[in-house]
């Protein structure tokens, strides 16, 4: 299927043409989805039997996750992006709110020394993708009211580097770092594709660098997992246990891998096998074949987010094409930082793999945020298909 045949109309039934959505987008985010929830069964099926009893318990947990993931994407693609955007400033707040439960005692889970969670009854909430995506919808209609302040006054450019700092220092507080890194950099280059000065956004990307960094050195748990991702095989059997298991598991896959259930490294060598480390075990059952179409499709939902937004801005939907822009460089961003820790190229940061890693926080946002991209896909077809029935109407009138 050619772009041009996913861009095409078709004829409703009262003659009314209507917008087609992106099926490559669509494409690829289900592509995604279920790859993963093959991934996630067979990454996790040993661990589930060894200690539930339930072989398929985290795969068909999964596939609930998807299903609600799907609910909220549909609800989600039918409210109007104006709606939406008159919303913000509450949304904003909302997303305060979460950060600040997580940090209450007796609401706020704990695991593994972090307290990220809270319990909502089928599963537990993970505060910071929700904020995530909160936040970016609120930097979208910030972006698009502010617009010409943004490119001419510095404060334009400060204001939301002002309240992201409070998120940041919010999730810090989990402590949630990979999560503050993936969103200073989204809003970041949001605030890029808005046209900021140049001066100015250089300047401030060197000062937050520089602010990112003095925090990983600061705290010794951050600083052991930064020289540990620099040599892990310096001390294998412990604090470079999982990342020597996962890049054993990724050497094992070869060029086809070893086939699909038949991965060595999930039997209770490489930890978190199905969370954060899905990708290793992916690596090793369908090689680097199967490395190679997880990479392009995630590349092709980028790509296509990113061709939605400048489709947008065409049309001057501004809140659209920023909303758009902010869920491209997000997903993107956090994809690149998951799969570069699977193979040693990043330090640890506990980052999931967008709509692939078991966890439902993580797979209901992230299929809510692929909605939002292709209601902006939709609105924008829709205002053009409107501009294209005016037109020859106005034709007819001039000349008579």
């Amino acid at each position: 299927m050619t772009a041009t045949a996913c861009q095409a109309r078709f004829v409703g039934a009262h003659g009314m043409r209507l917008p087609r959505t992106d099926y490559w987008l669509l494409f690829s985010a289900a592509a995604l989805a279920v790859l993963g929830l093959v991934m996630v069964a067979s990454a996790s099926v040993t661990f589930a039997d060894r200690q539930l009893g339930q072989p398929f318990y985290y795969a068909i947990r999964q596939a609930v996750y998807i299903s609600g993931g799907v609910f909220a994407g549909i609800v989600l693609f039918r409210l109007p992006l104006s709606l939406l955007e008159q919303m913000a400033r509450v949304l904003l707040l909302f997303s305060f709110v979460l950060l600040l439960l997580v940090l209450v005692p007796g609401i706020g889970v704990e695991v593994n020394g972090a307290t990220r969670w809270i319990n909502v009854g089928l599963f537990r909430l993970q505060v910071s993708e929700p904020a995530k995506l909160l936040f970016i919808i609120y930097l979208a209609s910030y972006l698009a009211r502010h617009s010409e302040q943004l490119r001419v006054h510095i404060s334009g450019f400060l204001k939301p580097l002002g309240l992201l700092a409070i998120v940041a220092v919010l999730l810090l507080l989990e402590p949630d770092f990979g999560a503050t890194v993936v969103l200073t950099a989204t809003v970041m280059g949001m605030i890029f594709m808005a046209g900021v000065k140049l001066t100015q956004f250089a300047t401030m990307v060197g000062a937050g660098g520089l602010l990112l960094g003095g925090l990983a050195v600061s705290s010794p748990y951050r600083l052991e997992r930064l020289t540990t991702f620099m040599n892990p095989w310096a001390d294998p059997f412990d604090s470079g246990f999982q990342l020597t298991q996962s890049l054993m598991a990724i050497g094992r896959g070869e060029w086809l891998g070893v086939g699909l259930g038949s991965s060595v490294q999930k039997l209770f060598y490489l930890p978190e096998a199905h969370t954060d480390f899905v990708f290793a075990v992916l690596a090793e059952e369908l090689g680097l074949l199967g490395v190679c179409t997880v990479i392009a499709l995630y590349v092709l939902f980028v790509w296509r987010a990113f061709i939605v937004a400048a489709q947008a801005a065409k049309a001057n939907h501004l809140f659209a094409a920023s909303l758009s822009y902010g869920i491209g460089i997000w997903f993107g961003l956090q994809s690149f930082v998951n799969i570069g820790v699977n193979m040693g190229l990043l330090p640890t940061k506990g980052l999931t793999l967008p709509l692939m890693s078991y966890g439902g926080s993580s797979m209901v946002v992230m299929c809510a945020a692929a909605a939002l991209v292709l209601r902006v896909d939709y609105e924008t077809r829709s205002a053009s298909l409107s501009a294209s029935r005016r037109t020859p109407a106005r034709r007819k009138k001039a000349r008579a």
